[in-house]
């Protein structure tokens, strides 16, 4: 028990390390809301005419919504790693490599901050949400289970990046790498279109994308009637698998950075 309190209270020193450069610095997050702006205002004004798409009684617009949501966690998510680049040539690895802090609970603590970064794109995607007039679901148990999902998804996709970021091991070749995957990993799953619409080989692509299972839960807590294509209890417990997959490949990662 006490091994496990250890480790939480460690976790959270390093969220809250990574919390204040946040603070310090907060324009970064404030400047990816641009881009929920133009998809929502553009891409999703224009696919809102095309009725051909399979999304039952809802707006195109509210169907999108959870998807662009998931969007702007997976881009601000995937690039985190590159934080521990930084780290690593100002030589603060090497000191946090040398403490006593489990190595789980470096990558842990991280996956923590990230999820606080996350629930400020769900900020405001809920205010661009608003401003548009886009019907979602407000009531506090919806609201809670989207945070949730939410902190989940940035957990997921930021360890992810510190994954990348331990085999990559230069800026320059993890930049290009994030680039070569987010679309990809945007494009193959729920997003802007319904699983049924994907040729087959597509399906199988789409249902083992983390994105997808985000989208999913996202979409039945955002949107009323919002129907998914997997249960909300299958698409959280796929997120915390890869998530604890994820933490465990990193942690053992995470000495390589300066190997």
């Amino acid at each position: 028990m006490n091994a496990v309190l250890e480790f939480f209270t460690k976790s959270l020193a390093i969220a809250e390390m990574e919390l204040r450069k946040l603070l310090r610095d907060p324009m970064e997050l404030l400047s990816r809301a641009v881009q929920p702006v133009l998809w929502l205002a553009i891409f999703g004004q224009v696919f809102s005419r095309v009725r051909g798409i399979p999304i039952g009684n809802v707006s195109y617009l509210s169907f999108m919504t959870p998807g662009i949501l998931a969007q702007s966690v997976l881009f601000t998510a995937i690039f985190y790693g590159i934080a521990v680049i930084w780290e690593r040539d100002l030589g603060i690895i090497h000191k946090l490599l040398a403490s006593p802090t489990p190595r789980g609970a470096l990558v842990f603590g991280k996956a923590i901050a990230a999820g606080f970064r996350g629930l400020v794109q769900a900020v405001i995607i809920y205010l661009i949400a608003l401003a548009m007039h886009i019907s979602l679901r407000t009531d506090p148990i919806a609201v809670i289970g989207v945070l949730a999902a939410v902190v989940l998804g940035s957990a997921v996709f930021s360890t992810f990046s510190l994954i990348i970021a331990c085999i990559v091991k230069t800026r320059e070749r993890f930049m290009g790498i994030g680039q070569v995957l987010t679309m990809p990993l945007f494009f193959a799953s729920n997003a802007i279109y319904p699983l049924s619409l994907m040729p087959d080989w597509l399906k199988v692509v789409a249902n083992v994308n983390p994105l997808t299972y985000l989208v999913d839960a996202l979409r039945m807590l955002m949107i009323d009637g919002g129907q998914g294509a997997h249960s909300l209890l299958m698409n959280f417990t796929v997120l915390g698998v890869v998530f604890i997959v994820f933490v465990f490949i990193a942690a053992k990662l995470y000495p390589t950075l300066v190997g």
